[in-house]
C-alpha cells in the first residue's frame, strides 16, 4: 500500500487533488473578476460573436494582426465566471503568437477541454477542471471558437477548421 500524499497547514489537510481544485477555483474567480484584455478594439482586422444558447453566455472577440502575428486580442460580453475566465486566459496567452501557432493552440485547447487528447495548455491548464462538469465545457470553449472565427475573418489564408464541436 502506497502512502497518501497530503499537504498540511495550521487548519486543514489538502490532498493534491483538493489543492488542484482550489487553484482552479482561485484562478477562475480571479480572471472572471479582473479579466485581462477585456474591452473594445475599434480598428480590428477580424471580429466574431459567440453565443451559448443553453446558458445565455455571449462573447465578442476582436483581433488585430501584424505580419502574420496576432498583435492584439480584445473580448467583451456577458457570461458566467467560467466563460469570462476562459476568454481572459485565452486572450492573455494567445496574444503575440504567430497566427499558425495561435490556431494550433486554439484547436488543441478546444479538443482538450472537450475530453480529447491533453496538450500543453500553459496558463490555460487550469481550465481542464471543466472536464469534470460536461455542462460547463461549452462555457469554457465559447471564446476559443469565437477567436477561431475572428482569425478566419481577419485573413482568408487560414487552414480549414478542424474542430467539429458546436458552441451553441
Amino acid at each position: 500500500m502506497q502512502p497518501v500524499l497530503a499537504f498540511s497547514c495550521a487548519y486543514t489537510k489538502f490532498s493534491p487533488v483538493e489543492e488542484w481544485e482550489e487553484l482552479y477555483q482561485e484562478v477562475i474567480l480571479e480572471h472572471s473578476r479582473r479579466p485581462r484584455n477585456y474591452g473594445a478594439l475599434e480598428e480590428a482586422d477580424g471580429r466574431a460573436m459567440g453565443h451559448n444558447a443553453s446558458c445565455g453566455d455571449s462573447v465578442a472577440v476582436a483581433v488585430c494582426l501584424e505580419e502574420k502575428r496576432l498583435r492584439t486580442i480584445r473580448f467583451c460580453g456577458e457570461g458566467c465566471a467560467i466563460s469570462r475566465a476562459s476568454a481572459s486566459l485565452m486572450a492573455s496567452s494567445i496574444e503575440g503568437l504567430e497566427c499558425i501557432e495561435a490556431l494550433r493552440r486554439i484547436d488543441g485547447t478546444i479538443r482538450a477541454l472537450g475530453g480529447g487528447e491533453l496538450v500543453d495548455l500553459g496558463p490555460c491548464t487550469v481550465l481542464l477542471g471543466v472536464r469534470k462538469f460536461p455542462m460547463r465545457i461549452k462555457c469554457a470553449t465559447l471564446p476559443w471558437h469565437a477567436l477561431r472565427e475572428a482569425l478566419a475573418n481577419a485573413t482568408q489564408s487560414l487552414p480549414p477548421v478542424s474542430v467539429t464541436t458546436s458552441c451553441g
